[in-house]
């Protein structure tokens, strides 16, 4: 049977997810509605999203991941002492070039959004597809994006935002009433 039938056109569409950095999340981290992701969590979560392994339709070989917009980067959540001594390293193949840079001096250098992207360019698969998934990650350092537009809404309330879940329950019981 093929797995071209039925609507995979929709099934195919891409969404627009907004995730902030600051703000807990009850799936994401430890401490439920105490401390924000860390950054491994995040970046996971991320990765997954940039791949599409979400949807039902998720092929190793295709590309149908999802849009993401990352806020408040600045923020970014770090457990033990990862912010003074992990070390990002960069090479330019001559003798003697090798760089160390440590992700504290990384974020004052480029901030917190090119730490993340690194993190997560690090757990998208090495493959033709790495870059084009990166490329739908959105990162910015406050909560100013220029996204706003794009991102799924329930009842006209974003989607992780306040409120969201009783816009959805309105629509729930309107759809039972009209039922």
């Amino acid at each position: 049977m093929s797995q071209t039938l039925g609507l995979t056109r929709l099934a195919y569409s891409r969404v627009w997810h907004q995730i902030s950095a600051s703000t807990p999340h009850n799936t994401l981290t430890t401490q439920p509605n105490v401390t924000p992701p860390s950054l491994g969590r995040l970046a996971s979560r991320i990765a997954v999203i940039l791949m599409g392994k979400h949807k039902p339709i998720w092929d190793p070989s295709t590309d149908c991941g999802d849009y993401v917009v990352v806020t408040n980067c600045a923020a970014l959540h770090t457990t033990g002492k990862k912010m003074w001594r992990k070390s990002y390293y960069r090479h330019t193949t001559r003798p003697g070039s090798l760089k160390e840079l440590t992700m504290d001096a990384l974020m004052e250098k480029h901030g917190g959004s090119e730490i993340l992207r690194k993190a997560v360019r690090g757990m998208l698969p090495k493959n033709r597809l790495r870059d084009k998934r990166l490329a739908r990650l959105k990162a910015f350092e406050g909560d100013a994006h220029p996204y706003k537009d794009n991102l799924v809404r329930f009842g006209g309330v974003v989607v992780g935002s306040e409120g969201w879940e009783q816009a959805v329950e309105k629509i729930r019981e309107s759809d039972k009433e009209r039922l």
